[in-house]
Formats: C-alpha cells, sequence, structure tokens
C-alpha cells in the first residue's frame, strides 16, 4: 500500500512489493511477473508436454503454445544494465521510442518551467521501470482512467497512471518525477515505492504489463536534454539529460 501526507494523494491498492522466491530472483526474469508466469505458464508448458507426447498431427499444435510460452517469457525479461557513473547523468526510466519533447510552462511539483519526455513502451520492450537519478521518493499519486492507445497524446491525461515525485538527496531543492501510464493492453501498473523510499539510479522500482507510456519531468532551467523524439532508449543505461 502506498500513502501519502497531501490528502490529494490516493492510497494506492495496486501496487504489490516483489514478494517471489530467492530462486526466481536469480533467473533472468522480472520478479513482478512470478504471478503471470505461474498462472499462465505452467498451463501452457503442460499443453505443450501433452500434446508433443500425443505425437501424430498432434505434436505440431504444441507449436502454438511453445509460442505463446515463450512470448510470456520474452515479456517478463529482466536483462542486465549497465548504468553510467557520470554525476550529472539522468538515464531514461523506460526501455522504448521517446514519442514526446515538450517543454511545460509551469509544473506544479517542480515549482517553475519543466521538460516532459514520453517514452512508448511496445509489448516487445522490456517493461521494467528504473530511476532515473538518485532521489527521495516524496509523494505519489494514482489516478484512475481509461486505457487508451499509449501513442495517443491524450492517453497521458485520460489513461490510468501512478505519478512519482522526487527530490535529489543531496540537493532537494532539485526535483523531478515519473509517471507511469497504462495503454490499451497494459491494465496494471506496478510500483511498490513508499514515500520516504530512497532510491539509487538506474535501481528498479516497478513495471508496466503489457504496453504502455512512461513518463519523464524535469526542471527545465536545470537540466539539458540530449535525446529527442523517435530515439531508442533502455532504461537505466541509456542518457536521455543531464544536470547543467
Amino acid at each position: 500500500m502506498t500513502h501519502s501526507d497531501d490528502p490529494g494523494l490516493a492510497t494506492v491498492s495496486q501496487t504489490p512489493k516483489c514478494d517471489c522466491p530467492a530462486w526466481f530472483n536469480r533467473l533472468p526474469l522480472a520478479c513482478w511477473g512470478w504471478r503471470e508466469l505461474n498462472l499462465y505458464g505452467w498451463p501452457l508448458l503442460a499443453a505443450v508436454i501433452v500434446l508433443v507426447w500425443l505425437g501424430g498431427p498432434w505434436r505440431w499444435l504444441a507449436i502454438i503454445p511453445a509460442a505463446l510460452l515463450a512470448q510470456l517469457l520474452y515479456f517478463f525479461r529482466d536483462p542486465p544494465r549497465r548504468v553510467p557513473d557520470l554525476p550529472d547523468a539522468i538515464v531514461s526510466p523506460a526501455d522504448g521510442t521517446i514519442v514526446e519533447v515538450t517543454r511545460l510552462d509551469h509544473d506544479d511539483y517542480l515549482d517553475g518551467p519543466a521538460v516532459r519526455i514520453g517514452i512508448f513502451l511496445s509489448i516487445f520492450d522490456v517493461h521494467i521501470n528504473r530511476a532515473p537519478f538518485a532521489g527521495n521518493v516524496v509523494a505519489m499519486r494514482y489516478q484512475p482512467g481509461e486505457f487508451l492507445n499509449a501513442l495517443r497524446p491524450e492517453s497521458a491525461e485520460r489513461n490510468e497512471s501512478m505519478w512519482v515525485g522526487f527530490a535529489v538527496p543531496d540537493a532537494p531543492d532539485f526535483r523531478f518525477a515519473v509517471r507511469q501510464i497504462s495503454g490499451a493492453i497494459a491494465r496494471r501498473i506496478v510500483c511498490p515505492l513508499q514515500p520516504g523510499t530512497t532510491v539509487s539510479r538506474g535501481e528498479k522500482f516497478g513495471m508496466i504489463k503489457l504496453g504502455s507510456r512512461t513518463e519523464l519531468i524535469l526542471p527545465a532551467e536545470a537540466v539539458e536534454v540530449l535525446a529527442w523524439h523517435g530515439d531508442k532508449v533502455r532504461a537505466g543505461s541509456d542518457i536521455v539529460a543531464r544536470w547543467k
């Protein structure tokens, strides 16, 4: 459960902590996929085994559940990432394609002009979100909403989302925010953070399941944006901006 002292911030019930077995954490799979992999993975594997065992024309049908199982494992993959050690580097919070770099006249949380970087995640991208910079979680806000295609600009305002506001530990006046936004297929946002939690740059903090959008909001006057519309980025390793 996630709470905030701000009365305008809702209590979030769909952000479970990662409670998979220790042995599962040693696999290159997202711990937040434990439930789905058990729910769908074992029946698909059983179907493959049964169809192969039946032999004859049945074994060719095993291709269907095998392909679905492969896609399930591929979606929940968790490849290692090399986080840059440049002190001013701000890394991408998500894998995908940058579809928006917009200057905002004012952001309430940052209390000034801001730059919003929108990243679209297709079902083929890694869906784990990573912290763009070291920060303390100041506040969180869950917004219920629709499930529009995450490529549509209005999805940023109308879709279900989780907003997380951070402050830089050694410079609390420097703030940034990340917003996880569901898509047409994605129906579950995972974010086990709580106000007061400290994350390091590149640290995994959640995921959005099955296609989505992630936004990074930075103070416009304090950063230099290095990535632009159309760029492909990887969470935790590709630098999208730097502190001036």
